[in-house]
């Protein structure tokens, strides 16, 4: 990227912080009525952000609330009224081994709704309209050699489905749980997770919708003690794409990433946004988003949030998000929030980039010989290989290194 690149960063050391004592300091003083969603809303602490299992508490967007202002909500109507799954709208598969437990969760069944509370009209809709949710249980101390693959096909643009999927990793596991989204559907989709104590789990939502699909995603997982937790988002399909991905602590020495890979052509809006909800002393974080974009009305979304609670003593956190813009005509939004409540942590900080080629890069390629074409995607394919290789399981990394191969085919880069 350019030195030239709108970039935003911030670096918080412990325990000595200027300005701040060890009561903290909330960075947006302005306070809203959370059980209001009409009008532009500025809230003082994203802790006040509404939750509720209860359709009626969330009103139908209309584009002018905080939360929804970058949204095409308009676009949107089949997805947040509530309705229930069209009937042979949506197709799922399970691949897991054999000690892998399944079952279903009904509403209040727990652990169903135990983290997961809706936070928006899409998520509060797809939890009401889904009767039974697909459990997926990974046993104590099991150490899985292969992923469980859940495969989520779609029959038709503008058919409307709902899904609520529970992940469980028992305690000392260690496994990889991909959640692949393929085909058409306006699809609402709820992903609760639990990471018991000591355990290890790697969650991937893959989403390889085709051009007219719509899909709307809250992802909510709760990590223990001495557990870690990757959260892997890769959106290259779909039409419209809006997926919450968020975090909080059940125990000392909890690890979290989120991490995400988007590329936007002409036409798609990809919305990512991530929520870590350090609640607990001692406890570490990272978010590493990551997007191209290429063609006219190409439009990417990255809000990211970090709330460090007064009791979480000890953090250590950062956040950062970069894009690159391939093409005139694309628009990028990013928008890093911290929120830090106690001056006694180890570290917190954030990050935003959005800009073009840098031209040194692709003069030192060009000048060994490499067209300026190849230059590009070569830069291109190295910009987002970092999120790719964290995903750690070689036939999903080299097919989705191939969709972004197919992506920077698609236009003239």
């Amino acid at each position: 990227m350019t030195a030239e690149a709108t970039t935003e960063k911030a670096r918080i050391g412990a325990p000595s912080i200027a300005g701040f004592t060890e009561e903290g300091e909330h960075l947006v003083a302005s306070k809203v009525d959370r059980h209001h969603s009409h009008g532009t809303q500025v809230m003082a602490s994203r802790a006040e952000r509404l939750t509720s299992h209860d359709v009626v508490d969330f009103a139908l967007p209309n584009g002018r609330e905080e939360e929804w202002r970058f949204t095409p909500v308009r676009e949107l109507a089949n997805l947040l009224a509530d309705a229930p799954t069209d009937s042979g709208a949506l197709a799922v598969s399970v691949e897991a081994p054999d000690t892998v437990a399944q079952g279903s969760l009904r509403a209040g069944e727990a652990p169903r709704g135990a983290t997961l509370v809706p936070a928006d009209r899409a998520a509060v809709v797809a939890s009401a309209n889904v009767d039974e949710a697909q459990h997926i249980r990974i046993p104590a101390n099991a150490e899985l050699d292969q992923p469980v693959r859940v495969v989520l096909t779609g029959s038709g643009a503008g058919r409307r489905t709902n899904t609520h999927h529970v992940i469980e990793a028992g305690e000392n596991s260690r496994a990889v749980v991909i959640l692949e989204h393929e085909g058409a559907a306006d699809h609402n989709g709820n992903v609760e997770v639990f990471v018991r104590e000591g355990a290890q789990l790697t969650v991937v939502s893959v989403q390889l919708w085709e051009d007219d699909a719509r899909h709307l995603a809250q992802h909510d997982a709760e990590v223990a003690k001495d557990a870690v937790y990757k959260h892997i988002a890769v959106t290259l399909g779909g039409k419209i794409v809006r997926l919450n991905s968020n975090v909080r602590f059940a125990g000392e020495g909890a690890d979290a990433e989120l991490l995400g890979l988007y590329f936007a052509d002409a036409g798609q809006h990809l919305e990512h946004r991530s929520f870590v909800d350090h609640n607990v002393p001692n406890c570490k974080s990272n978010v590493l988003y990551k997007g191209a974009l290429q063609g006219k009305g190409a439009h990417t979304v990255w809000v990211g949030d970090v709330l460090i609670q007064k009791q979480a003593e000890g953090t250590d956190s950062y956040e950062k998000n970069q894009n690159l813009v391939l093409t005139d005509g694309c628009r990028a939004d990013s928008v890093p929030n911290l929120e830090i409540e106690t001056g006694l942590i180890e570290g917190a900080g954030h990050a935003s980039a959005t800009g073009r080629f840098d031209d040194e890069h692709l003069f030192y390629l060009m000048a060994r010989g490499i067209p300026e074409d190849v230059a590009r995607r070569l830069v291109v394919r190295g910009f987002l290989n970092e999120i790719i290789q964290q995903i750690k399981v070689p036939a999903l990394e080299e097919r989705l290194t191939e969709a972004v191969e197919r992506e920077l085919a698609a236009t003239d880069n």
